[in-house]
């Protein structure tokens, strides 16, 4: 019995150690190494100050920033501790309620805009952490905010145009724009690339 438990237990004890410290220790410093951002959370700092991340999305409700997709999450939007979509189906009235809602405020805002409104800014996402918007939800909002900042729409569409990012490698997703990365480049924080 002895010749069966003592391989199994200094085999176990190996491997423990080796897949519950070595290879964690080995992943975690060669991404720190090549991708020191990233490891980090891809935290965006202004002045030495963190104010957000670029892959967790926000809450913008001032009329003079860009909103990005609606949060799923509770209890509060875009609680990273909580994510998860809604689960409800396209048929589902909640889902349906919520949409119309969404819709209204959209238009209450912006009472001129008659342009279709763009499915992502009245629908969250599977995580409800989305901090990406499309190139269309940006441009949809581009009025109301150049016309609560003050400045002209080919200014803010300007920025929308350099803040729009092309799928990885040309082929993998489709273009987005980060919200927080345009609210601070309008607010004159630096481009945020």
């Amino acid at each position: 019995m002895n010749r069966i438990v003592r391989p199994a237990l200094v085999l176990f004890a190996l491997l423990g150690a080796l897949t519950g410290l070595v290879y964690p220790v080995a992943v975690t410093g060669a991404a720190k190494a090549l991708f020191p951002s990233q490891a980090a959370g891809s935290l965006v700092e202004q002045g030495g100050n963190t104010v957000g991340s670029r892959l967790i999305g926000q809450n913008f409700s001032d009329p003079k920033h860009f909103w990005g997709r609606p949060s799923a999450t509770a209890p509060q939007p875009y609680n990273a501790s909580a994510s998860g979509g809604s689960n409800l189906g396209p048929l589902n009235p909640a889902l349906v309620d919520a949409v119309k809602t969404r819709i209204e405020a959209l238009r209450t805002a912006d009472p001129g805009n008659t342009a279709a409104v763009p499915v992502d800014l009245v629908t969250a996402s599977a995580s409800g952490l989305d901090p990406d918007i499309s190139p269309a939800a940006a441009r949809y909002q581009a009025a109301r905010v150049a016309r609560a900042r003050g400045v002209p729409l080919e200014q803010v569409n300007a920025l929308v145009a350099a803040h729009t990012e092309a799928p990885l490698w040309g082929v993998l997703g489709e273009p987005r724009v980060n919200v927080l990365a345009l609210n601070l480049a309008l607010d004159g924080n630096g481009p945020m690339r």
